[in-house]
């Protein structure tokens, strides 16, 4: 068995919703039952008891080792504690080929899970050793190194439930919320509103102080130090006891407290000092420590936190203590679970002598040891929720200490005996304000419920209802994409909106390309979803990108399907029939918010039948109202376009806004009926989108088809009396529809020039010329750039193939060059006479006819 291939599918995609891995799979012919390989199935299930049972790919009981391997890699991810529950495989039409798909929630730990269960395969096949726990353990120490913490995991998971899509930036835990204009960022519990001079007071414990202070929180009395001996003269300023700390330090790091002698003030600046080099001493509060969680002008969490400890039970020593309060599966290394093993260590060593013991003691049965003077949950410690018991004075102070720094999220640390009663009653303080404060205390306390501070934080970022999208128009089809995406893309712009657009060309931002090439796939998608200064987005999405990584977004508003026709690139990829396409193509419908639009040809039986795979609403257009579907979609009040006495008409029941084509002049008074074709969709588009009819008649109005707006789509030149036309076609479908709107403009003489992508399939790159055959008096058959992969003259070959017997022609070339067949072609022209020239090069072809236009 040979994996190959594998891509990584990062949104919905043509086999699910899903992030998967895609794998393309060859087995051996022994390999496609594994009924032929005698005890794989027993050696497989030893090595793994948890594997899935297995099931049939088809019709028969085969089951290959392909699909062995798919259900391998799902439930060793399900084993780990990943929460991934699809996979599929698929045969091709290639014996022994597969296509396999695997859910992931971690990209990479999705490709590892692929690899190990390759390795599963392999031992159980060869009777050879795996070590299941070892691979298990792989997989879940990446996932937790990979995936978010608790803390940024909250916010994200808060964001998912109300429908608010996420991207994160880095690989840690810099997340965008929302698309384009309406795209807020976090970084961890910290959010893009936080100014930077909050957060460098909130690092400065002294003046933090100081500001507390004097907006009336009580805090405790102390000052930054310079030496051991500096240090114990505070301390006998302020009054023992004291706490040493660093100044600007975090998560107890350094930190001593409850210090009454000159020796542990010794060892605390030293302790202090390894973390930074400005100490401070102040008051040391007796007390329980608390953390307020302060998120807007709320406070919305609270938790008691204790020191990390074991109480005796009169058998066990400490250390041995220690390692069973460690066992507890709530206790990991990291962040990721809800405690943190305790550290034993030379500060617990430290602590314990404090108290009479070392690690071999054996406490007394129920005498509590502590093992550290700090609560953080970092070190080992736990917490108690103590949110319903917080006092109305200390949620006040809490919230003018995170209001006085400037925080939108504050961790506001509290030392008083009891939250129950005002802070100045029993000579409490405030010690601390963290900015981005760890919440996985108040998301899964040690003891007590957890608290919906995700929820809470989501709220301050997005009101009631709001889900941070912006109208996204997704356009797919086999011809027309790029011409309907560009118009979509300048009706929503006349209406005020800042547009985004991807297509064949480039990406575009309000008009101005950023990136050029064909950027027609979810990359360059994504990239315009970033651009805050983007309002709507309109995304030519071709089935490459789709093939490659799925689409760039969870959902669209509306999902747009031009036609299938008789398709395009047939053969490539395992898309090898109409069917095949149209299933690639429908993924944008099926991906369609509930509450938006699937604009559909009602004239392309296959597109039609695409609403059954919606969410969303349809609107259908075609120039025929009288079709059947048509018919009955108006009949139910829905949305149709189409073409009446020379009007665009856009009608839902007996409501219709009609548009003169003589006002459209991409369609040249409704004569090119592709352009045609390609309007109606882009209105029902920017219609399904609310564009005011106003706005979208304006649209219409200044969509010129020349070769800055629309480049490559039947951009019309005049050349010494004569006509050149310079388009992009470059299959069956689209040549039969320059075809027809050639010959709706009158021509003394015709000549084509066209070259063929070597990626089709023999008999499309034929029926380009036995279409332009009928049609044109002269043929220039070019050879440049686009062979892909066919030897030197092979296209050439075929497209000269195509014009055997052709009805019309009576003149043909062969040249070398895209260039030198347009210069010919433009030389051989007469007043009156029609040049269609089939580009390739767009942008450097379209730069080239124009120069030469101008020149005259």
């Amino acid at each position: 068995m040979e994996v190959s291939r594998v891509r990584a599918l990062r949104g919905p995609n043509l086999w699910s919703h899903h992030t998967s891995i895609e794998a393309i799979v060859a087995c051996l012919p022994e390999e496609e039952s594994i009924g032929a390989l005698p005890g794989f199935e027993t050696r497989l299930r030893a090595l793994f008891p948890e594997i899935w049972p297995l099931q049939p790919t088809g019709h028969d009981d085969t089951i290959p080792l392909a699909q062995v391997l798919e259900v391998a890699a799902l439930a060793l991810q399900a084993q780990a504690g990943c929460p991934v529950t699809f996979s599929r495989t698929t045969a091709t039409l290639e014996r022994g080929i597969y296509q396999v798909v695997v859910e992931y929630s971690e990209e990479d730990v999705g490709r590892l899970a692929l690899e190990l269960a390759e390795q599963l395969c392999a031992a159980a096949r060869n009777d050879q050793p795996f070590d299941l726990d070892a691979a298990l353990k792989q997989l879940r120490d990446l996932d937790e190194d990979v995936r978010l913490g608790p803390s940024t995991g909250s916010i994200v998971h808060a964001a998912v439930a109300r429908g608010i899509p996420y991207r994160r930036l880095t690989e840690g835990s810099l997340v965008q919320f929302g698309w384009g204009s309406r795209q807020r960022r976090i970084q961890a519990a910290e959010i893009d509103a936080t100014g930077a001079i909050a957060e460098s007071i909130a690092q400065d414990k002294e003046l933090t102080k100081t500001l507390l202070n004097a907006a009336g929180v009580p805090v405790p009395l102390g000052r930054s130090v310079s030496d051991p001996d500096d240090a114990w003269a505070a301390a006998q300023e302020i009054g023992l006891p004291v706490v040493i700390k660093p100044k600007d330090g975090n998560q107890g790091k350094g930190v001593t407290v409850n210090v009454t002698t000159r020796a542990q003030l010794d060892k605390g600046f030293a302790a202090a000092s390894e973390f930074r080099d400005e100490i401070m001493v102040e008051k040391y509060l007796p007390g329980h420590d608390y953390r307020l969680l302060v998120v807007g002008n709320k406070l919305v969490a609270a938790a008691r936190r204790d020191p990390p400890h074991v109480v005796g039970d009169g058998v066990h020593t400490v250390r041995q203590l220690v390692d069973i309060v460690n066992k507890d599966p709530r206790r990991g290394d990291g962040h990721a679970t809800s405690l943190t093993k305790i550290r034993f260590d030379d500060i617990a060593l430290g602590s314990l002598a404090k108290q009479g013991y070392d690690a071999e003691s054996v406490p007394p049965k129920g005498q509590r040891v502590t093992l550290r003077n700090n609560a953080n949950l970092s070190t080992g410690g736990s917490a108690t929720d103590v949110t319903d018991d917080v006092h109305p004075e200390v949620a006040a102070r809490a919230i003018a200490a995170a209001h006085m720094v400037g925080l939108d999220i504050c961790g506001v640390d509290l030392v008083c005996d009891s939250v129950l009663k005002p802070i100045e009653d029993q000579g409490g303080g405030i010690v601390e304000v963290n900015a981005a404060p760890g919440l996985r205390m108040h998301i899964s306390p040690s003891f007590g419920k957890g608290r919906a501070v995700g929820e809470a934080i989501m709220d301050t970022l997005y009101g009631p209802g709001d889900d941070g999208r912006i109208p996204v128009v997704a356009v797919t089809g086999t011809n027309g994409k790029t011409t309907t995406v560009r118009l979509i893309a300048h009706l929503l712009a006349s209406s005020g909106l800042r547009t985004g657009m991807t297509n064949t060309d480039g990406v575009y931002i309000q008009g101005r390309r950023i990136d050029s090439g064909d950027c027609s796939g979810p990359r360059s998608a994504r990239n315009v979803l970033l651009h805050p200064d983007v309002d709507a987005a309109v995304f030519e999405t071709a089935r490459g990108g789709i093939l490659r990584e799925g689409l760039a977004y969870d959902r669209c508003q509306v999902g747009v399907v031009t036609n299938i026709g008789s398709g395009d690139h047939l053969g490539l990829n395992y898309i090898t029939t109409l069917e095949d396409l149209a299933v690639l193509k429908r993924v944008i419908v099926q991906n369609v918010a509930p509450n938006g639009m699937a604009v559909l040809n009602a004239a392309d039986p296959i597109v039609a039948g695409m609403a059954e795979n919606t969410k969303g609403d349809i609107t259908y257009f075609a120039a025929d109202a009288s079709l059947p579907v048509m018919q009955k979609h108006r009949a139910q009040g829905r949305r149709i376009v189409y073409v009446d006495k020379g009007h665009l008409v856009a009608a839902q029941g007996k409501n219709e806004e009609r548009v003169p084509l003589l006002d459209v002049p991409i369609t040249r008074g409704g004569v090119i009926g592709f352009q045609v074709e390609n309007v109606m969709a882009a209105v029902a588009a920017a219609w399904a989108v609310n564009i005011s009819w106003d706005a979208i008649r304006v649209g219409l109005k200044t969509f010129v088809g020349e070769s800055d707006n629309a480049p490559g789509r039947f951009n019309v030149f005049d050349y010494r009396g004569a006509t050149v036309i310079a388009d992009y076609g470059h299959n069956p479908d689209a040549i039969q529809a320059l075809v027809n709107a050639v010959e709706s403009m009158p021509a003394k003489r015709r000549a084509v020039v066209i070259s063929g992508a070597g990626d089709r399939r023999d008999e499309d790159i034929r029926d380009q010329t036995r279409i332009l055959g009928r049609a044109f008096d002269d043929v220039l058959l070019y050879e440049d750039q686009c062979q892909r992969g066919r030897l030197e003259g092979e296209v050439v070959g075929l497209l000269r193939e195509g014009l055997a017997g052709a009805p019309r022609t009576t003149h043909i070339d062969e040249i070398k060059g895209e260039f030198v067949a347009i210069d010919k072609a433009l030389e051989r022209l007469q007043p009156g006479d029609l040049a269609l020239i089939l580009i390739d090069q767009v942008d450097e072809a379209l730069a080239h006819i124009a120069k030469r236009v101008q020149a005259g």
